[in-house]
């Protein structure tokens, strides 16, 4: 089955072969992969989607690669979670939480994106990969490299969490540490991708590895019993994420696998970060860069590539794109992590924070089956939450002196 037809740029239209290629040549604009539908809706259906394996390779058909897959065996799949405790709390009877923290190996959904272009990379003839990264895809590269083979170079900025940093460092890639934020590391990647034949996997593999979000949506539909959410609230770095999840439940719709969706779309962003919360509050329809400044570091891209596409989807769909502060992101971690026992990283606070706030203005209806995407494990972001959620209680080893700590802190 020839399942991929061609690249084909989101602007002018224009085709491309099916190579390692990005942007188009004439317009600058990105390249997104242009599938067979009647080909794939030939080999693929419910039953078949069941009947495969216990991972995000169930949806292969609609997945860019070419053969089996090599890498990311394990990726996806990830527990949708009916959060009744946390629906209360904020008035929505039908809230669910996509719980990509357990995703294998890295605890992020980056495992899904780099799953895909790992493998796609692999069946190019690359003996090298690498990324642009604020730390999550760091860190799923470095660990699908060691297990495919491959030699890895990761680029991060310098100022990353340390948890982050050793969850590279332990793959034994080369850390790149870049003085300067995201959006410096990108231009210095994009220039080194076109002196070394390396596929970057958020540049010259992009078009491949963007599709990998797509399982996302997948597997809430199928989760869900084979129907699309009527909202779901995603957190908003480059757009990336927001743009596939749409376009996964569209493509779902196209084969006759679900009804089609009427989902809204909402974004979340940090207010240290968020130009394209800024552009959709202020009514715009392009995005103005920002120098970031948040805790939310996975979220800190200052020119998000996607951000304009994310911008639309939002609108298209009738959704929101809120920010929220620091502290209402640390708010965001502990009032999930309470209330569902699910510990997020800071990108979690944000899309908890924002799903708290979206809920107070009566933009999720407390009727709408809803849906928020938690993307990391807080164990990467500790010192976010450093000071903020209590201390220990120190005793001397005794039974009295036990009983006489709780009862002065049931006094107090």
């Amino acid at each position: 089955m020839t399942k991929m037809k061609a690249l084909v740029c989101r602007e002018c239209g224009k085709r491309y072969p099916l190579e390692p290629l990005h942007v188009c040549e004439f317009c600058f604009g990105p390249l997104e992969v242009e599938y067979n539908y009647d080909a794939i809706g030939r080999e693929m259906s419910r039953a078949s989607i069941e009947a495969g394996p216990k991972s995000l390779w169930r949806y292969a058909p609609l997945l860019p690669i070419e053969k089996e897959p090599t890498v990311g065996l394990y990726a996806g799949m990830t527990p949708l979670i009916h959060a009744k405790n946390l629906g209360r709390e904020l008035g929505l009877d039908r809230l669910y939480i996509k719980n990509d923290t357990v995703n294998h190996p890295t605890l992020s959904f980056k495992d899904r994106v780099v799953a895909v272009a790992l493998t796609r990379a692999r069946e190019f003839g690359f003996d090298t990969v690498a990324c642009a990264s604020t730390g999550n895809l760091a860190n799923s590269v470095a660990s699908h490299a060691a297990q495919a083979g491959l030699r890895c170079f990761v680029f991060i900025p310098s100022d990353l969490e340390a948890g982050k940093i050793l969850g590279n460092l332990v793959y034994r890639p080369t850390v790149v540490a870049v003085e300067g934020n995201y959006d410096d590391v990108n231009r210095l990647c994009s220039e080194v991708a076109g002196e070394y034949r390396w596929a970057f996997v958020n540049i010259n593999i992009r078009p491949y590895y963007a599709e990998g979000s797509k399982t996302l949506a997948f597997e809430t539909a199928e989760q869900l019993g084979w129907t699309a959410p009527d909202h779901v609230v995603v957190p908003i770095a480059s757009g990336s994420l927001l743009t596939k999840i749409r376009k996964g439940l569209m493509e779902l719709a196209k084969l006759g696998l679900i009804d089609q969706p009427h989902t809204k779309v909402s974004g979340a962003q940090a207010a240290g970060c968020g130009p394209v919360a800024t552009a959709f509050e202020a009514g715009r329809d392009f995005i103005k860069p920002v120098t970031p400044k948040t805790i939310a570091k996975s979220l800190a891209i200052g020119n998000p590539a996607d951000g304009y596409y994310a911008l639309k989807a939002v609108r298209e769909t009738g959704g929101s794109i809120a920010s929220v502060s620091d502290s209402e992101i640390v708010e965001g971690i502990s009032l999930l992590a309470r209330t569902e026992g699910i510990f997020a990283e800071t990108a979690g606070g944000v899309t908890t924070a924002v799903l708290a706030k979206l809920a107070r203005q009566g933009k999720i209806d407390r009727r709408e089956l809803t849906v928020a995407y938690i993307t990391g494990h807080g164990l990467k972001t500790q010192e976010a939450i450093a000071g903020s959620v209590g201390d220990v209680v120190r005793i001397q080893p005794s039974l009295s002196h036990f009983e006489q700590t709780l009862q002065l802190k049931r006094d107090t």
